[in-house]
């Protein structure tokens, strides 16, 4: 009865944590965005395709521990995901964002100075980002989205991505915070250009607001999601990360078998991660200090399994090592 009421209540603690995702407006009428996009184009994009991203979305997370997190929890570890919660969280975001950074040119906003320094620093004028994100948007095979990103290192990058994925996802080869986003796919501007992407990007330009990209590239700087993604491209601490779960959960559990399969697969993941280097500004005494600790403790829980310890000690062990790992992952937050 007791296991049977902790359960119900897990559950419906899911339940009253979840959210549904929802369409956003589009902050003008479909036609104030003429002639660069046609009315009809943007009512079916928007009412349609966006809406389809979000219904879908939300029907592949419904019931499920994930309909509790945030987009950005979706999308950090989304090569963990399906195909349909890549998808479709993909799509939701990226739409919302492209959305966000259109207006009609009697409704924009003047370009913020620290951003056109930070453009003219590493692109040498407005104009040259411009030619850049037209030739990342011209060169994306298929469908896709081209990129104004801000790096980890919070620096401006162009670069585009396949499908719906963007920079924030860990499937991504250039991440970071996109600031800009352009849709490539064809329903963003077949029924006026056909297959023109050219003469569609010609015209998108006269769309965008570079004053809402300015805020957004002013409050990516001071985002945490910025140091989240550069934890996350640690790569040895992903990929401990990974036999830690896998090893210490079902323990929690009562189940010591992954544990004792795989202690020596966690000794050597520990291993590869006090080896590696760490991001920049990540890499500091008291971090390599906390991963020398953690070897060693993956080391005793090793020659625990080979000399067969009883399932009581390793759990106090695999208990020790978990806590050390998360004292590795606040350091990093520091």
């Amino acid at each position: 009865m007791k296991a049977l009421l902790s359960l119900l209540f897990i559950s419906m603690s899911t339940l009253l944590l979840a959210q549904e995702f929802s369409l956003p407006a589009l902050p003008y009428s479909f036609a104030s965005y003429e002639p660069y996009i046609d009315a009809q184009t943007m009512e079916i994009h928007h009412d349609k395709h966006h809406q389809a991203y979000v219904t879908n979305l939300n029907k592949a997370l419904a019931g499920t521990k994930l309909a509790t997190l945030s987009m950005n929890q979706l999308l950090m570890d989304v090569s963990f995901r399906s195909d349909a919660i890549r998808n479709n969280a993909g799509g939701h975001y990226n739409h919302s964002l492209f959305w966000e950074i259109l207006a009609p040119k009697d409704k924009q906003t003047s370009v913020q100075a620290t951003f056109e320094a930070a453009v003219n620093a590493q692109y040498g004028s407005m104009d040259s980002l411009r030619k850049a994100l037209t030739q990342a948007a011209s060169t994306r095979f298929g469908s896709g989205w081209a990129w104004l990103i801000v790096t980890p290192d919070k620096k401006l990058m162009v670069t585009s991505t396949g499908n719906q994925d963007n920079p924030i996802m860990d499937v991504a080869k250039d991440r970071g915070i996109p600031v800009l986003g352009i849709d490539v796919w064809e329903h963003a501007y077949y029924l006026k250009y056909q297959n023109k992407r050219a003469d569609y990007l010609g015209g998108i330009f006269n769309l965008i607001d570079w004053g809402i990209v300015s805020e957004k590239y002013t409050k990516a700087l001071v985002d945490p999601l910025l140091s989240e993604i550069e934890k996350d491209n640690w790569m040895a601490l992903k990929d401990f990360h990974k036999v830690m779960a896998q090893t210490y959960h079902p323990a929690e559990e009562g189940n010591f078998v992954p544990l004792r399969t795989r202690s020596g697969d966690l000794l050597a993941k520990a291993i590869l991660l006090s080896a590696s280097k760490p991001p920049v500004v990540k890499d500091k005494a008291n971090i390599h200090e906390a991963l020398a600790k953690l070897e060693e403790q993956c080391e005793k829980i090793y020659e625990l399994v080979e000399k067969n310890a009883k399932d009581a000690v390793l759990m106090k062990e695999i208990t020790k090592a978990h806590d050390l790992f998360h004292q590795v992952e606040e350091l990093c937050h520091d």
